[in-house]
Formats: C-alpha cells, sequence, structure tokens
C-alpha cells in the first residue's frame, strides 16, 4: 500500500519541524511539502495534490481559513485543521473552516503533553481521513446539487403533522456546514424547538454555540440542565461538550452517562430520549458524519411514529451515520441536504397551533 503524502502548513518553524519529525517517525507518511502561509500551501496543495494536509489557521499573507475555502472550491483534499483552541477569534476561524469542508480539527502540541498521546492521536486522524473522498467546497456546491440518484425513501404511516411538537438534528464529520445549511432554511417564524447534538474535537465545542449563533436567523446556545424545552421554540439547544443531552419531562437533562459509539454527546442519547418523551409527535434529522451514531435513535424515532430524515449520499461529506440509518430502515426521507430545511419547513407550516404546546 502507498504511503500517505502529507502537506504541511505551519508557520511557526518549531511547531512545523515537530509535526515533521512526527510524521518522518511514521513509515506510513511521506511528507510532500512544507508551507508556512496560506498563499504557499494554495500554490503547494494545486501541485503536489497531496493525500491530506494539516492547516494552521493563523499565518502571514493568507489565513488557514483562506486556504482551506480556496482547496475546497479548487482542489478538494482533506485537511485537518491544527489550531490552537485559547484564542476566541481563532476559535470562530477554525468553525469557519470546518463549514468549509476541512474535516476535523486538533489542539496544536503545546510542548506540555504527557507520553506521546498527542502525537498519536494526530497519525490515527491523519490517517482517517485520508480515506475519506471530500466533496467540492460544500458552500458552493451544496446549492446547485440535484436530487440523488438513489430515490428518496417514502414516509411510511406519516405523522400526525398537527401534533409535532420538537425536531432533534445529529451531525458529526461535515455537519458544521450541513447545519448552517439546515438552519438557514428554516423561517425565522420556525415554531418548533430545536435540538443539536454535533460531534467536535475537544477542547473545540467550547464557543461552537456562539459561532453558530451568528450563522443563522435562529438563537442558538448551549443547554441548561432542567430548562422548559417548549420554552425555546424556534430556538436551538445545543447539547454541550462530554454531557448527553436528553429530554424528560417536557425538560432538557445533561448528563454523564457511559459515552455511545465512543460519543458523548450520541445522537443515538437525544433521538431515543424524544422518541419516549413525544413519541409520534417528534422529528429527527441525521445529517452528514462517520460512524453510525444516530442510526438506532432515528429507527427509535420512525418506530415511535415520529417522522424521520437522513440526507443522502450525493450531499453528504461522509455517508457514514445517515448510511447506517438508511440500512436499518430508519430514515423515512433520504433527502438531499438542500430540501432537508425546506421539509421541515413544511411541516412546521402544517401547526398553526404549535406554538402552544
Amino acid at each position: 500500500m502507498a504511503n500517505i503524502r502529507v502537506l504541511v502548513v505551519e508557520d511557526s518553524t518549531t511547531v512545523r519541524r515537530h509535526l515533521c519529525q512526527v510524521l518522518a517517525a511514521d513509515r506510513g507518511f511521506d511528507i510532500v511539502g512544507e508551507a508556512a502561509d496560506g498563499k504557499q500551501a494554495i500554490g503547494l496543495c494545486c501541485a503536489l495534490r497531496p493525500d491530506v494536509v494539516t492547516m494552521d489557521m493563523m499565518m502571514p499573507v493568507m489565513s488557514g481559513l483562506g486556504a482551506t475555502e480556496y482547496i475546497m472550491a479548487h482542489c478538494p483534499t482533506p485537511i485537518l485543521v491544527v489550531s490552537s483552541s485559547t484564542n476566541r477569534g481563532e476559535l470562530f476561524k477554525t468553525y469557519e473552516a470546518l463549514a468549509a469542508g476541512a474535516l476535523d480539527v486538533l489542539e496544536k502540541p503545546s510542548g506540555r503533553e504527557a507520553g506521546d498521546g498527542w502525537e498519536r492521536k494526530f497519525i490515527a486522524t491523519l490517517r482517517l481521513i485520508s480515506r475519506i473522498r471530500v466533496i467540492t467546497h460544500p458552500r458552493a456546491r451544496l446549492r446547485t446539487l440535484g436530487r440523488a440518484e438513489v430515490e428518496p425513501m417514502v414516509q411510511t404511516s406519516p405523522p400526525d403533522r398537527r401534533r409535532c411538537r420538537v425536531v432533534a438534528i445529529g451531525a458529526s464529520t461535515g455537519g458544521p456546514s450541513a447545519v448552517v445549511e439546515v438552519l438557514r432554511a428554516l423561517p425565522s417564524s420556525f415554531p418548533l424547538p430545536l435540538l443539536l447534538v454535533l460531534h467536535i474535537a475537544e477542547p473545540f465545542g467550547a464557543a461552537f454555540a456562539d459561532w453558530l449563533d451568528g450563522q443563522t436567523a435562529h438563537r442558538v446556545s448551549y443547554a441548561r440542565d432542567g430548562e422548559l424545552v417548549s420554552a425555546r421554540a424556534g430556538q436551538v439547544m445545543m447539547a454541550p461538550s462530554e454531557s448527553h443531552l436528553v429530554v424528560r419531562g417536557g425538560r432538557a437533562h445533561l448528563t454523564l452517562d457511559a459515552a455511545r459509539h465512543s460519543c458523548r454527546p450520541s445522537v443515538d442519547v437525544l433521538f431515543e430520549s424524544i422518541a419516549r418523551e413525544y413519541g409520534g409527535a417528534s422529528a429527527a434529522c441525521l445529517l452528514t458524519g462517520m460512524g453510525c451514531d444516530g442510526a438506532s435513535g432515528l429507527l427509535a424515532v420512525r418506530r415511535a411514529g415520529g417522522f424521520t430524515i437522513a440526507q443522502d449520499e450525493a450531499t453528504s461529506v461522509v455517508y457514514g451515520m445517515p448510511r447506517e440509518a438508511a440500512l436499518l430502515g430508519a430514515a423515512g426521507s433520504v433527502l438531499p441536504l438542500d430540501e432537508i430545511g425546506p421539509t421541515l419547513s413544511a411541516l412546521a407550516r402544517r401547526l398553526p397551533e404549535s406554538r402552544g404546546v
């Protein structure tokens, strides 16, 4: 098997040297180029066509965000953001890069890490994302894609839409862009509370809700333990990092129960809770992501009589979680991303009295 070809982009000579040393020590990688700014990164990526890019965010000449946007628009390549989480401005640029198509993010090494844990995680993450066949810049491509070749499944035994009381959304790899796309398609008058679980590597989840709040007309904040879900009509309640989000007795609860599929928060945990709490008055949507989290939870919602959607393969950055849901028969509808928001909007338009539930 051929070695994985890596382009290392980092303006700090010390950090860049460390990344290269870690890669050189592993026989499965070849360093094909090094860049100290975003403009160099673009030129080398287009010329060398690496299998994967490590991308710093804060650089001279052109930022990592600018380089990521160009690369994903013109020579799509798996990108791992290697950045600092201590600066709020840098955090927001990292979220923008993920929304522009970067696949994952890893905290920049500080030099104070114990053992070789950071190095092993760096190598494992690069191996994983190098195998992903990325799509062209999602923020450009997803507006023009048509319906997937696979015919959407027909929702059997559709729920009584007049009774729908909540919408839950789950996503992982590729999720920041997909979630923004869905939320922007919902009218500002959308009458239902929206519950969100998004897998994002720690410690980068801390300010994501604040960033997402600025991307759409819908208020976004982290869920607070015990708050009334119905009081958040038209708003997004997001699971905070390292806590499951569940609904019991009409209220949001945060738990530290064991991870599901190595995930906490888990999409399955959220979906299963709304299936128990709302039954046929629930709706759930599973977006792009690696692995299988959310598939069995989506099935629980469908079995309870709720409305279920899975994103289709053509518009998914990673067709993992939605694929598992489709294989289980959990997805009442399989839709391209640009149809999911309008579908949820149509569902809500049939709910003239839903604000009072």
